[in-house]
């Protein structure tokens, strides 16, 4: 999820997903009618779910605090130089006084529920905006906990937006339009083809992970030029589409 490339580490550091400060989340009924349409265990209304909670958190308990609450074992924090375990990380943060906040603003999961992968939007204490990309799995449990974040912000950033708060004036909220992507189950026992071949390597500046059950990959890559990028592709209807990609620039120096 996100630190000031989403979260920041130390000085810009995690990645953290957008939302107003005071704001507590809309209810229900509008992530259900939103989002509540798969079938199954396949329900991207749970991961919104889990990432408001998640940024809830964060505001209540303290932004690093909630991070460790969120976590599953050997999360990964996508950060300056790649991707590195975070836990060790976390247990030397103190929280600020103020967290990131964040919001989901679209959602691709795995037929069988089991994987998922977050795209949405953060905003630091300060008002700054940016994006996150986070990996969510379902752990023995039943709970949803990230096991890759990342995190950024907008190079440059977006001129600040008037304020909306007129009378009588109908405001739409992002989560309104969140987009929920659920991969397709095989019929008749068959097997989901694999995804289209992509360059890994083996320099550590790369990597895919398919769910257990082959209908959704999640990747990311770590460029040259100290951009992350990351992407989720998913099996639908007989074929493999990307769920979205996303860039993130490189942390400023």
């Amino acid at each position: 999820m996100r630190a000031v490339s989403l979260l920041t580490f130390g000085a810009l550091a995690l990645a953290a997903t957008a939302c107003a400060p005071q704001r507590q989340g809309p209810p229900p009924a509008v992530i259900n009618r939103v989002l509540a349409t798969a079938p199954g265990a396949a329900q991207p209304s749970t991961i919104v779910a889990a990432e408001l909670a998640f940024a809830r958190a964060a505001r209540e308990r303290g932004q690093w605090t909630a991070f460790r609450l969120y976590a599953a074992p050997g999360a990964l924090l996508h950060g300056r130089n790649g991707p590195f375990p975070i836990e060790p990380w976390l247990a030397t943060q103190t929280d600020p006084p103020k967290a990131v906040d964040w919001e989901p603003r679209a959602v691709a999961i795995s037929c069988d529920g089991a994987v998922a992968v977050s795209q949405g939007r953060l905003t630091t204490p300060e008002g700054m905006v940016g994006d996150f990309v986070t990996v969510w799995e379902r752990q023995g449990n039943g709970e949803y906990r990230y096991v890759f974040d990342a995190g950024g912000l907008d190079v440059p950033q977006p001129p600040p937006k008037p304020p909306v708060e007129e009378e009588g004036r109908i405001v739409v909220t992002a989560l309104n339009a969140v987009k929920g992507l659920v991969a397709s189950c095989p019929r008749g026992g068959a097997a989901i083809p694999p995804p289209p071949p992509i360059a890994v390597g083996d320099d550590g500046k790369a990597d895919a992970r398919l769910s257990r059950d082959g209908s959704l990959r999640w990747r990311w890559e770590h460029r040259a030029d100290g951009t992350r990028y990351a992407a989720a592709d998913y099996f639908y209807q007989g074929r493999w589409l990307t769920a979205f990609e996303q860039s993130l620039a490189p942390y400023s120096e």
